[in-house]
């Protein structure tokens, strides 16, 4: 609350924003919906709909946010895993001025990266 308004940040843009800081990471190949795997294919997601690989809980001021990302081959997971982590606590934090409390990385598959 400020002295001209209210400003309500709404789960949909947090997790566009965490979606986008995801990207930006060495080593991940896509984002992809928890529900849209099926028979053990995983459908990369676009970057116009980044939000549905990413899962916003808000109770107060406390936020965790849940990513389900697609690794790309011959890198190491943990690293990986532990970048995006990072990346997106700094992006969220920095740019919405929201306390981030937890980043959980769900590797959801990995991908051999095809070359042209």
């Amino acid at each position: 609350m400020t002295q001209y308004g209210k400003i309500i940040i709404t789960a949909e843009a947090i997790a566009t924003v965490a979606g986008g800081a995801a990207l930006e990471c060495y080593g991940l190949v896509g984002m992809c919906s928890r529900s849209r795997i099926r028979d053990g294919f995983i459908e990369l997601l676009g970057k116009e709909n980044l939000s549905r690989g990413v899962e916003v809980r808000q109770s107060g001021n406390r936020i965790v946010i849940d990513l389900y990302i697609v690794v790309g081959y011959g890198t190491k997971i943990s690293e990986v895993a532990q970048n995006v982590m990072e990346k997106v606590r700094y992006v969220v934090e920095s740019l919405l001025d929201l306390s981030v409390e937890q980043v959980n990385v769900n590797v959801q598959g990995v991908r051999v990266n095809e070359k042209a």
